[in-house]
C-alpha cells in the first residue's frame, strides 16, 4: 500500500535555502514513492501579530515557490481554503486537554517573549493535528522542533478513537535522512530561518545571483585557514562544506579546498545553480496569475473532495447531526 505523507509550510517569512535543502527537496523525492500532500499553513501564521497584507503575499509566495520546486506531483493548496481544517481542530480541541497544550515547548517559548498571548497559539497544535489526521497521513516529515507536537497528535487520534471510534490514521513522525542542516551564514550555530534568521546570514530562495554571492563571500569561518568538516570546531567552514556538499551531488569527505575562499567561491556557484531553476519557474507561474490561481483553487478542491468522507465519519462519531 503506498504510503500517505502530509507536510506543511508556514508562511511567517520568504522561503529560504534551508527549508529547500531541508525540507523541500526530501519532499519532491518523496513523491517517487508516496501520496503526498503539502499545504502551505496560513492559518498558523495567526498566532502571532501579523500584517493581513503581507500573510496573503508571502501565502502566494509560498504557494507558487512550492511548485516551482518540484512538488507539482503532489497535492498542492492553501490551509485556510479548506474549511475543514478548521472544523476538525475544534473536534481535536474537544478531545485534548490544557494541561498537554501548555506543556508543548513551542508554546512555552514563545509565550515568555509576548506581552499579549493569542489564544491561537495555545490551540494551534490542535489545528496542526488536524492537518495531518485530516489527509490520513501515515507519514510526517518534521524536524526535531516539532516532533512534540506530532506526539501529541498521536495522542489526540488514540484518544479520539478509543472514546469515539476508529476514525483516524495514527501518524509517525520521521526525519528524512537525506535532509540537510543549513545554519545562518553569520551565526553557524543557529538553524538558517525564514522568520527568526539574520538578513545577512539568510539566503531566500529569491534572492539574486548577485545578493547570494555576496552572503556565501561574507559568511563567517573562523581565524584558521585548513579547510575542513568539523562541526564543534569549524561551524562556519562545516556549513559552508555541507552547502557545497548537497547543491552539486557530491559528498563531503570528498571536497579539498587550499583556501576559504575558493571554497566560498564554489559554494556561491553552487547554489545559485541549484536556484536559479526554481527562480525561472517561479517566474513562469508568477507571469500567469489566472493560471496560478486555477492550479491553488484545484488544489483546495481536491483537499475538500478527499476529506469529505473522513469530516463526516468524525462528525458522526463525536456526536453531532
Amino acid at each position: 500500500m503506498t504510503k500517505r505523507v502530509f507536510s506543511a509550510f508556514k508562511p511567517t517569512g520568504h522561503l529560504t535555502l534551508g527549508n529547500l535543502l531541508g525540507a523541500i527537496m526530501p519532499a519532491v523525492r518523496l513523491q517517487d514513492e508516496a501520496n503526498c500532500v503539502y499545504a502551505v499553513a496560513d492559518l498558523h501564521a495567526l498566532t502571532i501579530k501579523h500584517d493581513p497584507e503581507r500573510l496573503r503575499a508571502r501565502t502566494l509566495e509560498a504557494a507558487t515557490l512550492l511548485l516551482a520546486c518540484g512538488l507539482d506531483r503532489s497535492l498542492v493548496y492553501i490551509q485556510s481554503r479548506v474549511p475543514a481544517h478548521t472544523e476538525l481542530a475544534y473536534l481535536l480541541e474537544s478531545t485534548a486537554y490544557f494541561g498537554e497544550m501548555r506543556r508543548m515547548i513551542q508554546f512555552k517559548e514563545k509565550s515568555a517573549n509576548q506581552e499579549e498571548v493569542r489564544l491561537s497559539l495555545l490551540t494551534y497544535p490542535a489545528l496542526m493535528a488536524a492537518d495531518i489526521l485530516l489527509h490520513r497521513a501515515d507519514i510526517v516529515p518534521v524536524g526535531e522542533d516539532q516532533r512534540q507536537h506530532v506526539e501529541l497528535t498521536r495522542d489526540l487520534a488514540l484518544r479520539f478513537n478509543r472514546l469515539y471510534g476508529e476514525i483516524f490514521t495514527v501518524p509517525e513522525a520521521v526525519h528524512p535522512q537525506l535532509a540537510a542542516r543549513v545554519m545562518d551564514l553569520t551565526t553557524p550555530d543557529s538553524k538558517m530561518g525564514k522568520s527568526d534568521g539574520s538578513a545577512a546570514g539568510t539566503i531566500y530562495l529569491l534572492d539574486e545571483p548577485a545578493d547570494i554571492r555576496r552572503k556565501i563571500m561574507r559568511a563567517v569561518t573562523d581565524s584558521e585557514t585548513e579547510v575542513r568538516y568539523d562541526l564543534q570546531e569549524k561551524p562556519g567552514v562545516s556549513n559552508l562544506l555541507t552547502l557545497l556538499a548537497v547543491c552539486s551531488g557530491q559528498q563531503v569527505e570528498s571536497l579539498a579546498f587550499q583556501s576559504y575562499g575558493a571554497l566560498k567561491r564554489e559554494t556561491a556557484e553552487a547554489v545559485v545553480e541549484t536556484l536559479r531553476p526554481v527562480q525561472e519557474r517561479y517566474a513562469e507561474l508568477s507571469a500567469d496569475p489566472a493560471e496560478l490561481s486555477r492550479i491553488l483553487a484545484a488544489g483546495a478542491a481536491l483537499a475538500v473532495q478527499r476529506t469529505a468522507d473522513l469530516m463526516a465519519l468524525a462528525r458522526g462519531a463525536i456526536g453531532l447531526l
